[in-house]
């Protein structure tokens, strides 16, 4: 048996039990507890395998697999999780990941790992980026991904325009896939996110000692799209001396680290995206004119979802569809009023407020018709509840019957807000207590989100801190939500 090196970057209390067994097994092991110590033991022993948590304090995983892009000799990366999600493992072997592990960890998966007479190849280098899934047949959209589809292949620079929400990203990364570029990498920054002396470190990297926290060498977004493409989202609010340096970087295909002295060479495709008129900003003084014409060689103009006409609904039916799978619920459909509303709703948010409204629309349906109340922010008119619902009771509370309904009415709490003309009857829930409306639209969107706080918070319009105060104040009352 060919001797295995495998490095462990996680804690010690994950790995030492099995470390006996793989001595036994010629399976050499080192551990690392640090991003640091990995990083030296890969230098000077050159381990086939690394075997990751997802994270540990002060590390991701997905530092790994950045560094991984640019050598082509890099250890495998086995992700390591201590329970471990499908989406979880999707997601890290997407990036890269040679396996994805749950503990316990056993002998058997050491001794199926490819020898040191395998060749080592790191796994991004052979994976093309998927295209994410563009959905439209309107002429607006045949139109833009014809263009985006016929200068795909170059390696020309595109300038992607459009209202927040349309979709510039996911374009992107179908103009990578598209070209013959897909197996690069595929490097996306957002310029807004970062001030400018961040921002300039980010895109060209630094030498150690550069600047104060600059602790070691730092590979920036343009040396690791090398190869592939990167994405300058939202290229509008550089600043204006960082964009002198971007343009030396495109016109030259050369960067300089900051603190460097040495000229680094790039090979990079770079896309841009805006939402602002750059002509506009460019006449205003807030954006260099050489720098637009650089980057305007291939413009591509994305349509607002209110110039789509039919794309509204099959988008809709298409996040329908993802919602449903993705939270196991009943398969469900439009109402004909739903229908309406979305085709006569202006859609200010584009593309991202449908995804957004549809996701809350499926989890407030649950498996029934949607309608229309169920897009609405509004929650007075959210249709949480059947009528009889309310007549559903928890410990403590009591059935409203013709018999009892006046003294429930006149024994409640909030009874001056109650009209005393109105029958037992006719009462529908606007006749509940408000307090007891509240914990009941608590309870069911906790239910509707399998206890996610945070999504039954978004659902719901309040913070997570006042979700998590008002559970906390119902369970001094001894009523249990969750």
């Amino acid at each position: 048996m060919s001797l295995k090196r495998v490095l462990f970057l996680t804690p010690a209390s994950a790995v030492t039990r099995i470390f006996p067994q793989l001595r036994s097994a010629e399976i050499e092991a080192s551990l690392a507890e640090n991003a640091k110590g990995a990083s030296a033991f890969i230098e000077s022993s050159s381990p086939q395998y690394i075997i990751s948590r997802p994270s540990l304090p002060g590390f991701k995983v997905e530092e790994l697999f950045e560094e991984a892009k640019n050598i082509v000799s890099y250890p495998r990366i086995i992700v390591l999780a201590e329970k471990g999600t499908p989406d979880e493992a999707r997601y890290f072997m997407e990036l890269g990941a040679f396996d994805y592990w749950t503990d316990p960890l056993v002998l058997e998966k050491f001794l199926a790992l490819p020898d040191n007479k395998t060749p080592v190849q790191n796994k991004q280098s052979e994976v093309k980026t998927p295209a994410p899934k563009i959905v439209g047949s309107s002429l607006a959209m045949r139109r833009v991904l014809a263009l985006a589809k016929q200068v795909a292949p170059s390696k020309a620079t595109v300038l992607i325009n459009g209202e927040s929400g349309t979709g510039k990203e996911m374009f992107s990364k179908n103009l990578h896939a598209w070209s013959d570029r897909a197996k690069g990498p595929f490097i996306a920054i957002n310029c807004a996110a970062l001030p400018e002396h961040l921002l300039e470190s980010e895109l060209f990297g630094h030498e150690k000692g550069s600047f104060t926290g600059a602790i070691g060498r730092k590979i920036g977004k343009f040396e690791l799209a090398s190869g592939g493409t990167l994405l300058l989202d939202e290229i509008s609010e550089m600043e204006l001396g960082l964009q002198a340096k971007l343009l030396r970087a495109l016109q030259e295909g050369e960067i300089d680290r900051v603190g460097g002295t040495e000229t680094v060479k790039v090979d990079v495709r770079v896309i841009a995206t805006t939402n602002r008129n750059l002509e506009d900003w460019v006449k205003e003084g807030k954006f260099r004119q050489d720098l637009y014409f650089r980057l305007n060689v291939i413009p591509l103009r994305l349509p607002a979802l209110r110039e789509r006409g039919g794309d509204v609904v099959e988008l809709a039916q298409f996040f329908l569809e993802m919602y449903t799978k993705e939270y196991a619920l009943p398969q469900t459909k439009f109402s004909q009023e739903a229908l309406l509303w979305l085709k006569k709703y202006e859609w200010p948010g584009n593309v991202r407020e449908l995804q957004n409204l549809m996701e809350r629309a499926v989890l407030l349906a649950a498996g029934k018709d949607i309608v229309s109340a169920h897009f609405l922010l509004d929650a007075d008119n959210w249709p949480l509840f059947e009528e009889d619902e309310f007549a559903e009771q928890e410990q403590g509370d009591f059935e409203i019957t013709e018999e009892n309904s006046e003294e429930a009415v006149s024994s409640a709490p909030s009874s001056s807000a109650v009209s005393s003309e109105t029958s037992a009857g006719e009462f529908s829930g606007a006749l509940m207590p408000l307090h007891e409306v509240e914990r009941l639209m608590i309870k069911k969107g906790l239910e509707v989100t399998r206890g996610n706080r945070t999504q039954a918070a978004e659902l719901l319009g309040i913070s997570v801190r006042t979700l998590r105060n008002k559970l906390n104040e119902y369970k001094s009352m001894g009523i249990e939500i969750e």
